[in-house]
């Protein structure tokens, strides 16, 4: 591919711009390092409100370079055909106090920001991936969350509580998704701990069965990649698609499954909660265009198991398009939001995932709402007023949308100057793409040779979401992230 090399520090710089341009620290404050610094690991021992489980065989899957270890997970078969899951999550708040200085950088950024550039994390790394990690051989506490879950995937009986535990392997998600999928060997580590090979089997079969009841039930299966970029001596050479895989859908299903025990537990026990939602899509009549043009019907009022049984068929008569295809869904299905909700009142529940009880609960390292979400549930646990006033919620559920949205226009914006730099010497280049926005504020539409999406500037006339178009590339800003297209009919 004919690009022009991109080193790393210009991409930085852009970074921490866009991160204060968009209302975003990209530094620590001193205060906030100093606390880092003097921080130590939780303490806590067996006892009454703390369970001994570091003789089970947990283990945590998450990206190859991943060290801000969240959740770890096992899973047990039942002798009546049952399975008992657990998903330890890293107990945050007991090293990050509220209202201190890495709490209040944590509660300003809200996430951690993943740009082709760098990484700006929530929390100092001497805390998200040292102290507040589960990391691989440490004994670290966690709060537990239990699950029964029966051969056709259907959650029992739940419950929360603290524990010890050990992470006996940290894993990661390619090597684990090509072993399942008998496309690769089995990872040196899992291999190296006796029985891990036959818990993550069982792990894998547990996940397909939440998989396949929750689409029962609508939840909308996507072929998605977020962008990777590649790097060679420190000179980014591409922008390349990184698919989900077998092993992402296995920590995904019990994330989803874990964060809706989460979300009854502090419902059950009369307390308010911040809930993760996604509405009913307001552009259903794009989506029903999109399956018309498929040659396929949907009802008129938005209906997540139809949309699905849609999907599902289109994965299988049309696999090439299929990417594409999800790409234009996702856009006309809207963002997410959070939303404060109080004991008895009604949630619109998350539509793409077909389930009416979610929060997130299951990432304090990289993301507050978790944190936030945290300290509800061991002020529940413990009997204690909650840390936030119901009151405050709705603030911080505004607060928390809002810089969610801030954080992926950077990440956006920083992989569009990336591309820009790599496409700097392309100008007048023609493109296939899909237009992945159409609207008052600008059409857009999304190459794959590098990945990158553009504003069509000229020409766009006619330009809907999910159409196939051919672009020539007319100007690109790189400070500004900018790549503008000429559409060509």
């Amino acid at each position: 591919m004919n690009t022009t090399p991109v080193r790393i520090d210009e991409l930085r710089r852009l970074a921490s711009d866009a991160m204060r341009a968009h209302g975003l620290q990209p530094d620590f404050s001193a205060a906030a390092l100093s606390e880092a610094g003097a921080a130590t690991a939780a303490a806590g021992s067996p006892g009454a409100d703390i369970r001994d489980l570091r003789s089970l065989l947990w283990s945590s899957i998450d990206n190859d370079d991943s060290q801000d270890l969240d959740q770890i997970e096992v899973a047990e078969a039942l002798p009546d055909g049952r399975f008992k899951l657990r998903v330890g999550i890293a107990d945050v708040d007991s090293v990050v106090k509220v209202g201190s200085a890495v709490d209040e950088h944590a509660r300003t950024n809200t996430t951690s920001v993943y740009t082709a550039a760098a990484i700006y994390p929530m929390l100092p790394e001497r805390l998200s991936t040292n102290l507040t990690s589960l990391a691989q051989d440490e004994d670290r506490l966690c709060l537990v969350i239990e699950m029964m879950v029966d051969g056709g995937g259907v959650l029992g009986q739940s419950s929360i509580y603290r524990a010890l535990v050990r992470n006996r392997a940290k894993l990661a998600y390619r090597s684990v998704a090509a072993w399942l999928l008998g496309a690769g060997a089995v990872p040196p580590r899992l291999s190296a701990v006796a029985g891990l090979e036959t818990q993550l089997r069982l792990q894998d079969g547990i996940a397909q069965t939440l998989k396949r009841q929750r689409q029962g039930k609508g939840a909308l299966e996507f072929d998605t990649a977020e962008n990777r970029a590649v790097y060679d001596a420190g000179v980014l050479i591409d922008l390349q698609p990184d698919p989900q895989n077998r092993a992402q859908e296995l920590i995904e299903e019990f994330m989803i499954a874990a964060n809706g025990v989460a979300a009854r537990f502090l419902e059950l026990h009369g307390r308010a909660s911040l809930r993760r939602v996604l509405r009913i899509p307001k552009r259903w009549d794009r989506i029903l265009q999109l399956a018309k043009d498929a040659g396929e019907y949907l009802p008129a009022a938005p209906d997540a198991v139809a949309l699905n049984a849609f999907l599902i068929k289109r994965r299988e008569s049309a696999p090439a398009q299929f990417a594409e295809l999800s790409l234009a869904v996702i856009k006309c299905l809207g963002a997410g939001e959070y939303m404060a909700k109080l004991p008895g009142e009604a949630s619109p529940g998350h539509f793409g995932l077909a389930v009416r009880d979610y929060t997130h609960s299951t990432a304090p390292n990289r993301r507050f709402p978790d944190l936030l979400t945290q300290r509800l549930l061991k002020a529940a646990l413990n009997d204690q007023p909650a840390p936030y006033g119901d009151a405050e919620l709705p603030a911080l559920a505004a607060h928390c949308t809002e810089q969610e949205g801030n954080a992926k226009k950077v990440e956006r914006q920083i992989e569009k100057s990336a591309a820009a730099m790599l496409l700097g010497s392309r100008i007048g280049t023609r493109f296939e793409g899909i237009v992945t926005g159409a609207s008052e504020k600008g059409t857009w539409v999304r190459i794959a040779n590098p990945a990158a999406e553009g504003r069509v500037v000229k020409g766009f006339q006619g330009f809907d979401v999910g159409n196939h178009v051919h672009v020539q590339l007319l100007h690109v800003d790189v400070a500004r992230g900018f790549i503008d297209f000429v559409g060509i009919h």
